[in-house]
C-alpha cells in the first residue's frame, strides 16, 4: 500500500433446520454447510486467474482499506498485493475514495439445485425430509435449463456480490447420477478467472439408505471430479453411524480428498456422530481435511462441554461452518475460535425446491449473522465480516485477502463511512477485483467467462 496523491407452508426450510418436524425418527436436513479442504481449490489458482494473460501491474488509486481515513494506492503485481512502487506504465484504476474490503468466501452453497434466473417455482407443502428429496428430483427433471447453466447463473451472480471463493455442494444420487457434479464443474471452468471453487459430492438422499449412492461417491473421488466427499446425519437420517462414516472416510483416505459431513442431529445423536468423525479423523491422520456442517449439537452444550469438544476439533484441524439460521442454532464462533477451530459462513440453498429464499450474497449473510446474534457494537459487526471473509478462507485453506504484501488481490470497493456500516447497509459492490483483475462493476460481470 502506498499513500494516495488524491484524497478525494406446513413445513419450511427453517423449521427443518430447527428440527421442528422429525419424520420416522430422522432429523431433517436442508442442504447445508461446508467441509474442510485438504488442498487448494482445483480452479482459480494464480496461474489460471487471468485466463493465460501475462501478469501485469495494476494500481488501484485512492482507496481506503478497511475504511481507513487516509486513502492509499494498492499496487497489484501478478495478482497479489505488493509494497513495491508501481512502474510508470502500470494500469491505473481510480477507486474514488471508496472503502476496499476483502472479497468474501461462501463456505457452503448448493448451486446445482438452484432455479436462479429462471421461471418462478410454486412450492408444495412438505411433511418431512423424504418429501423434500422427492421434490428435488421433480424439480431437477422439470427444468429446461441444464445444471451447468443454472449453476453458472448463480455463481456468476455471487461474483458480482463480491464472492472470491465457494464450497459448492452437488447432489450425488442414483436419481441424478453425477449430473450435479458435472454441471457445477462446467460452471467452475467458465468462471475460473473470477472464482475459486471446491466441489463436494453430497449424498442428500443418504449414503446407506439409498443403494447405488456409495458407488457414485467412489466414482466421483476416483475420477478426480470432486475435492471432497460428503455425508449426512449418520444416525438421524441414514441410521447407520459406523457404516456411513467408515464408507465416507474410507473413500477420502483412498483417493486423497477431503470430507464434508452435514450434521443436523442434536443432543446425544449429534454428539455421537461428532465423536465418530473425530475418531476417524485422528485414526486416518486426516488432520486439516475434515469439516462438519451445521453442527446443531454444539450450541446447546455447557461451557465446559463445549470447551472439551472444541479442543479436540482444534487439535485435529476439523473445521465447522454455519449458515446462521437462528439465534439458537448458529455456532458459538468466538468460543470455538479460542480453541483454534476454523468457522466459515455459507449461503446454503438458494431458490431451490426447499425454499424460495436465498441470494448468494455473502455480505447479506454477514448482515444476517449480526442480526441473529443481536450484535450492536462496531467490533462485533466487523467480526461478522471477518467470519464471512477470513473464516471461509480458513475452511477452504485459502490465504487471507487482507491487503498485506503477498496477499491475493481479491477485494471489493464500496461507498460507506466505515466497515460496520457496510455490514448493516450492504451497499452495492461498485467494483469486484479477483487476482488484480476487475471481474464485476456496479453489480454486473466484466470480462471473460
Amino acid at each position: 500500500m502506498h499513500p494516495s496523491p488524491s484524497s478525494s407452508s406446513a413445513l419450511s426450510r427453517r423449521s427443518v433446520l430447527a428440527g421442528a418436524a422429525a419424520l420416522a425418527g430422522t432429523t431433517a436436513t436442508a442442504a447445508g454447510v461446508a467441509a474442510s479442504a485438504q488442498a487448494a481449490p482445483t480452479a482459480g489458482r494464480d496461474g489460471d486467474r487471468h485466463g493465460g494473460r501475462p501478469a501485469r501491474t495494476v494500481v488501484f488509486r485512492n482507496v481506503r482499506p478497511f475504511g481507513a481515513r487516509t486513502p492509499v494506492d494498492l499496487v497489484v503485481e501478478g495478482g497479489r498485493i505488493t509494497d513495491r512502487p508501481a512502474p510508470k506504465d502500470a494500469t491505473v484504476v481510480d477507486g474514488r475514495g471508496r472503502i476496499a474490503l476483502p472479497s468474501l468466501v461462501d463456505a457452503h452453497i448448493h448451486p446445482d439445485k438452484t432455479t436462479w434466473g429462471g421461471s418462478w417455482v410454486t412450492r408444495r407443502p412438505a411433511s418431512g425430509i423424504a418429501d423434500y428429496v422427492a421434490q428435488d428430483v421433480e424439480l431437477f427433471h422439470s427444468q429446461r435449463r441444464s445444471v451447468a447453466e443454472r449453476a453458472h447463473g448463480l455463481m456468476a451472480h455471487a461474483v458480482t456480490r463480491g464472492t472470491r471463493a465457494m464450497r459448492a455442494h452437488a447432489d450425488v444420487a442414483p436419481a441424478y447420477d453425477l449430473a450435479g457434479v458435472e454441471g457445477v464443474a462446467t460452471a467452475r471452468k467458465r468462471l475460473r478467472h473470477a472464482l475459486d471453487v471446491q466441489i463436494v459430492a453430497f449424498p442428500q438422499h443418504g449414503v446407506i439408505r439409498t443403494p447405488g449412492t456409495a458407488e457414485l461417491l467412489e466414482e466421483a473421488a476416483r475420477t478426480g471430479a470432486v475435492d471432497m466427499i460428503g455425508g449426512i446425519d449418520p444416525i438421524g437420517f441414514d441410521q447407520a453411524l459406523d457404516e456411513q462414516l467408515d464408507l465416507v472416510f474410507g473413500i477420502a483416505d483412498r483417493h486423497g480428498v477431503g470430507v464434508d459431513i452435514h450434521l443436523h442431529d442434536r443432543g446425544e445423536k449429534g454428539l455421537a456422530a461428532l465423536r465418530g468423525i473425530i475418531d476417524r479423523t485422528r485414526a486416518l491422520s486426516l488432520n486439516g481435511k475434515v469439516t462438519v456442517s451445521h453442527v446443531f449439537c454444539l450450541p446447546g452444550l455447557t461451557g465446559r462441554e463445549l470447551d472439551s469438544v472444541a479442543a479436540e476439533l482444534g487439535d485435529l484441524g476439523i473445521s465447522l461452518t454455519t449458515v446462521a439460521p437462528s439465534d439458537s442454532l448458529v455456532l458459538p464462533i468466538a468460543r470455538l475460535r479460542e480453541h483454534g477451530v476454523h468457522v466459515g459462513l455459507g449461503s446454503d440453498g438458494v431458490r431451490d425446491s426447499w425454499s424460495p429464499f436465498g441470494n448468494a450474497d455473502m455480505l447479506h449473510r454477514a448482515h444476517l449473522l449480526g442480526w441473529v446474534t443481536d450484535v450492536r457494537l462496531d467490533e462485533e459487526l466487523t467480526d461478522c465480516y471477518r467470519v464471512a471473509a477470513h473464516g471461509g478462507a480458513d475452511v477452504m485453506a485459502l490465504p487471507h485477502a487482507d491487503f498485506a504484501p503477498g496477499a491475493p488481490a481479491d477485494f471489493v470497493l464500496v461507498r460507506a463511512e466505515c466497515l460496520p456500516q457496510v455490514v448493516v447497509d450492504t451497499p452495492l459492490r461498485e467494483l469486484v477485483v479477483h487476482g488484480g483483475v476487475v471481474v464485476a462493476r456496479d453489480g454486473e460481470p466484466v470480462g471473460q467467462e
